[in-house]
């Protein structure tokens, strides 16, 4: 197909040299001798809380101001999963993610270059940031290889082989005109044994970063983050950042994580990065949705979040016995997120609970009539989950919702240094104030920060 020959190269054409400099080669004779990147961004920082590493800043773009730290819904094909960009934007989102990957298959480059990018094709006029649909490569495409020209994949539409270069996939995000561009990097899972493959992903990581600089025509109204990598070693974590913050891009991403690693391990890469990283420029941790993983996160210095959970309600209903309702795709239709942690608004002992699904959300789900809003009960989303694709689509409304006031209120916490005890408060509710069920990963790393969640307020 013509769209996804603009996405990639044929193999059988042009590829690239093999690179064989070393990351230490690589920084004398590139990124030290750069000029600094031009930035279509300003990052104002408001506020640090006393005890932890929490910051409270606010993010300038060319489509608007975002307030950090920032949680920010996954419209995947330029469409998010049960909302309309209208309802979006009540939501006071600023800021949202398009997949490079997806927009480069369908409607392909030379729509977005005919129409003036996604802002204009899905008709949102906030901020964008797009991946570099190196993820993708990996993750969804069996037959997927890395090499140093980039990831060798087969076409899912007539099996040709194709090949995905980090110029490439800047050239798209370039015509995709996202506000916020991710470098291509070398994506292995951390729970990976091969030690020597998290190196070489970590080193061609940044050797591709080289070249998505040098292959970057809009600098000056299109942000280019750079992607930490090195698996769960803190020692390459340390060395990535070292590397990539030589490189001066506007922003830094934290990547890697969020692929089955303990939570200990992710919190202790999160804390290591963060200690290197300059404090002048965003943090983004990639792949972070759960509200737990976010507060702590926040806890240990980053700024931004994304994932595709809060959105991924409207789902099949199968419910395999013992699983997660959290990481099976399965479950997740009739999910909603609530300051006591999930509802499953499928099961029956919400058949006659005639309460707001979430007790004080300002959502128009929750919010009552005489309010403005729809006044909707657990009783009724129960009904409607099981039978109609608006139980998902209200659903959708309220978690996002959820999420957004929830980042409101860690930044309002965070200015008024009270985020220790708004993290008190936070897993207290969750477990009902029972400190034995507080998850002890949690419990350790804000430790680390200084706050102690088991001791006596």
């Amino acid at each position: 197909m013509l769209c996804h020959r603009l996405l990639v190269r044929r193999l059988a054409k042009t590829s690239y040299p093999t690179l064989s400099l070393s990351i230490a080669t690589m920084s004398t004779t590139t990124a030290s001798t750069r000029k600094p990147m031009p930035s279509a961004l300003t990052f104002d920082r408001h506020a640090k809380c006393s005890t932890t590493k929490a910051r409270a800043s606010t993010l300038h773009l060319p489509h608007g101001s975002v307030p950090l730290p920032i949680f920010m819904p996954v419209a995947t094909q330029a469409s998010l999963k049960g909302l309309t960009y209208d309802q979006l934007r009540e939501t006071g989102c600023m800021l949202c993610l398009n997949n490079t990957y997806h927009l480069g298959l369908k409607p392909g480059q030379a729509v977005l270059d005919a129409v003036g990018g996604a802002h204009k094709l899905q008709g949102w006029d906030r901020n964008l940031l797009t991946d570099s649909g190196g993820f993708q490569m990996v993750s969804l495409l069996k037959l997927a290889t890395v090499t140093e020209e980039g990831v060798r994949f087969l076409s899912p539409h007539d099996g040709s082989p194709m090949l995905l270069t980090p110029e490439h996939s800047i050239s798209l995000q370039n015509s995709i005109g996202s506000d916020i561009i991710m470098q291509l990097d070398d994506v292995i899972a951390t729970t990976s044994p091969d030690h020597a493959r998290i190196k070489e992903a970590m080193d061609r990581s940044v050797r591709w970063l080289d070249r998505c600089i040098e292959e970057h025509k809009y600098p000056e109204r299109q942000n280019l983050f750079c992607i930490i990598q090195g698996g769960l070693d803190l020692e390459l974590r340390k060395q990535c950042c070292e590397e990539m913050v030589a490189r001066d891009t506007p922003g830094v991403a934290i990547g890697g994580l969020s692929g089955g690693e303990a939570k200990e391990e992710f919190c202790k890469v999160v804390h290591t990065c963060t200690e290197i990283l300059p404090e002048h420029k965003p943090r983004y941790v990639m792949g972070v949705g759960y509200p737990e993983d976010i507060v702590v996160a926040v806890a240990l210095g980053a700024d931004m979040f994304d994932c595709v959970w809060p959105t991924r309600t409207a789902v099949r209903l199968n419910k395999p016995c013992g699983s997660d309702p959290r990481t099976d795709i399965n479950q997740r239709f009739g999910d909603a997120i609530v300051s006591s942690g999930t509802l499953k608004l499928s099961h029956k002992s919400f058949s006659d609970d005639f309460r707001p699904v979430e007790e004080g959300c300002t959502c128009i789900c929750c919010r009552p009539t005489d309010q403005g809003g729809l006044g909707l009960t657990r009783a009724y989303m129960h009904h409607i989950t099981a039978k109609e694709t608006v139980g998902a689509h209200l659903l959708t409304i309220h978690n996002v919702h959820y999420m957004l006031n929830m980042m409101g209120k860690i930044r309002q916490a965070i200015i008024d240094d009270q985020y220790s005890a708004f993290l008190r408060k936070f897993f207290s509710d969750i477990y009902e104030g029972d400190k034995s069920k507080f998850p002890e990963w949690a419990v350790g790393a804000l430790r680390g920060v200084g706050v102690d969640l088991l001791a006596d307020s």
